[in-house]
């Protein structure tokens, strides 16, 4: 598979592919939040339908009914700060989907820029898509921790401050997912991106591993964030830490967690 041509797509660049019809544009909003208004030519898939059944089968079926082939460029969006997006977009890079990025604004910050919006249903043509999996991207609870105390492997938790003292996986670092964005960007330049990673110790050739509280959303963010930041070995945790809890894996408690400073990023 080809790298990751982008991370995000700017509104600028999105229009014009909008124009050239040279892109599949999926919003994964609700469907009543779809059918009031969206951007124009976009397709709807809500997270909650890819996540009913998010096999390599089921997510290739999906594709192929929103119009994508291997080649199609594809630009995902919510309104929810980026996370629900990431992880649908994630979900179409380990299928083998290179060409998937980004909105990098949610649809509010759209609307609030004056920028085109519709509410027709956009047609669709069904496409063929291969399956090439990407294993290098994606963590099972068994290989977590069979790597975790590897020297060379950072594991980040996203979620909260408080829900990571709590509770954590051992050796996890916290970067709450609300430290990832700019004021008006669902993820923050990548000088400053890289900033705030280079802050934290966690150094460019490490392997990294990402997890939140459930489904991989926020995390999914935040390996979009790594990758904008140019960092080659990224890996989702995609069943998070609820799994990780059922399969009674060692967990690092916090007492009086509440009492600690939850400013501390």
């Amino acid at each position: 598979m080809r790298s990751l041509s982008k991370t995000t797509t700017d509104a600028d660049s999105l229009r014009g592919q909008i124009r050239d019809n040279s892109v599949r544009i999926i919003d994964v909003r609700r469907a009543e939040d779809y059918k009031k208004d969206h951007i124009p030519k976009s397709v709807n898939l809500p997270l909650a339908e890819l996540l009913a059944d998010d096999s390599p089968e089921k997510v290739l079926k999906i594709a192929q009914n929103l119009g994508i082939d291997d080649q199609t460029q594809v630009v995902v969006y919510d309104d929810t700060f980026g996370a629900l997006a990431s992880r649908v977009a994630w979900t179409l890079q380990y299928l083998g989907h290179s060409e998937v990025s980004l909105l990098d604004m949610t649809y509010s910050q759209w609307k609030g820029l004056g920028l085109e919006t519709d509410n027709s249903e956009t047609e669709i043509s069904s496409k063929t898509h291969s399956i090439k999996l990407q294993p290098q991207i994606m963590s099972s609870a068994e290989y977590l921790e069979q790597v975790k105390e590897q020297k060379n492997v950072i594991v980040i938790d996203n979620r909260e401050r408080l829900n990571f003292l709590e509770q954590h996986i051992p050796g996890a670092i916290n970067i709450p997912y609300r430290t990832l964005a700019s004021d008006d960007k669902i993820l923050k330049p990548k000088e400053e991106m890289k900033r705030l990673l280079k802050n934290r110790n966690i150094p460019q050739d490490a392997e990294i591993i990402t997890y939140c509280g459930s489904v991989g959303t926020l995390s999914g963010l935040a390996y979009y964030a790594l990758k904008s930041a140019d960092f080659p070995n990224v890996k989702l945790y995609v069943r998070s830490f609820k799994e990780w809890k059922g399969l009674n894996k060692p967990i690092v408690r916090q007492e009086n967690a509440n009492y600690w400073d939850l400013s501390a990023e």
